[in-house]
C-alpha cells in the first residue's frame, strides 16, 4: 500500500517535520515524513498502549494497517484494550526495531474511534488484505465483511481508527528526533 491508499483520498500535505536538536546528533536533519508514513504502511506489527479505568497503561501488540491518513486496528468487544478504550479513546501505537545501529521507530498519539461506515469498512478491509495476505507468516489471515460487520481472523472484530494529533521519529544510527503536529 502507498501513502494515499486507491479509494481514501491523502490529505495532500507533506507535513513538516520538526527536529528537536536537543535529541539528535549535531549533524542531523528531521525525517520526511514521506519516510515515517512508509515505516508505519510496512511495519508487521504495532504496540498498542491504552489506559485502564484506574489509570494504569496496558500495552499489547496488534497487527494493523494505515490506510488513508490513519492507523487502523481490530479488537474483540471482551478484550482490554476494547474495555479501555471504551473509557478513554486516547491511545499511542508505536512500531520500529529494537536496534541502536540503524532504524526509525515511529510514535502515533491519538484518539481510536470506533468505525462502523460500511465504506469505510471496505476500504480498510481491503488495506487489510492487500498489506497482510502475501506474507507467509499471514497465511491465515482473513479480513472482510460479513452481514456489514469487520471480520478478522475468522471473527467478528471491533475497527478502530486512529487520527494521528502527533506523530514522533526517532531515527538511530545518526540519532534524530522528529515531530510532526497534525
Amino acid at each position: 500500500m502507498s501513502g494515499g491508499s486507491e479509494g481514501v483520498p491523502h490529505d495532500g500535505k507533506e507535513h513538516m517535520g520538526e527536529l528537536h536538536e536537543g535529541f539528535s546528533s549535531d549533524d542531523a536533519t528531521a525525517t520526511p515524513w514521506a519516510e515515517a508514513r512508509r515505516h508505519l504502511e510496512d511495519a508487521d506489527l504495532a504496540w498498542l498502549t491504552t489506559v485502564r479505568p484506574d489509570g494504569r497503561p496496558h500495552v499489547t501488540p496488534v497487527i494493523f494497517a494505515w490506510v488513508g491518513d490513519a492507523v487502523y486496528f481490530t479488537t474483540g468487544r471482551s478484550e482490554r484494550k476494547a474495555k479501555n478504550l471504551a473509557s478513554n479513546p486516547h491511545c499511542v501505537i508505536t512500531t520500529g526495531c529494537n536496534s541502536l545501529e540503524d532504524g526509525l521507530d515511529v510514535v502515533v498519539e491519538g484518539e481510536a474511534t470506533l468505525i462502523n461506515d460500511p465504506t469505510r469498512l471496505r476500504l480498510v478491509a481491503d488495506g487489510f488484505a492487500a498489506k497482510y495476505l502475501p506474507r507467509e507468516a499471514a497465511k491465515d489471515f482473513h479480513a472482510g465483511l460479513r452481514d456489514g460487520v469487520f471480520i478478522a481472523e475468522g471473527g467478528t472484530t471491533l475497527l478502530y481508527e486512529v487520527r494521528p494529533t502527533t506523530v514522533f521519529g526517532f531515527g538511530k544510527g545518526e540519532f534524530s528526533q522528529t515531530r510532526w503536529r497534525f
